[in-house]
């Protein structure tokens, strides 16, 4: 699933110097998957907030130019806020918990209907209506919430 994120699109985020001292590349304990889990918690956190308005297998399929800025933005710094908490979740650096904090907050705002993602591949009209919290039967008795 990490194909979306690819490394060289930490650098626009994070000093790779920084990234590899968190990775511990250097010591005898590194794993190289401990990136690739980070990147799907990231991507499985953001599918939780996206997938009932946005086609997220296509958001999350594409590669290079294909892939939406701003939501390549957002799942990187989660995914490096992923990182920072595997290294010492005590430590984190405040810019990393506030672009956490901002991602996930755009995240509700487009879960609430109030923030659309221009340019992001949406579900069909019938499958985003069935996944609204706001159905409303026609079957002799007052509207219902479903």
């Amino acid at each position: 699933m990490a194909e979306f994120i690819t490394t060289n699109d930490y650098d626009a985020t994070i000093h790779r110097e920084i990234l590899d001292a968190l990775l511990r590349k250097e010591a005898a304990t590194y794993d190289p998957q401990v990136v690739e889990i980070c990147e799907d918690r990231a991507i499985a956190e953001m599918r939780s907030y996206l997938n009932k308005t946005y086609d997220c297998d296509r958001i999350f399929s594409a590669t290079g130019q294909d892939r939406h800025p701003l939501i390549l933005m957002f799942a990187v710094d989660m995914a490096v806020y992923h990182i920072f908490c595997q290294h010492n979740p005590y430590k984190i650096a405040k810019i990393r918990q506030d672009r956490y904090d901002r991602a996930i907050e755009w995240l509700k705002g487009i879960m609430a209907g109030d923030v659309t993602v221009d340019g992001a591949p949406r579900l069909p009209d019938d499958t985003a209506d069935g996944n609204s919290r706001w159905q409303i039967t026609a079957d002799g008795a007052r509207p219902t919430l479903l």
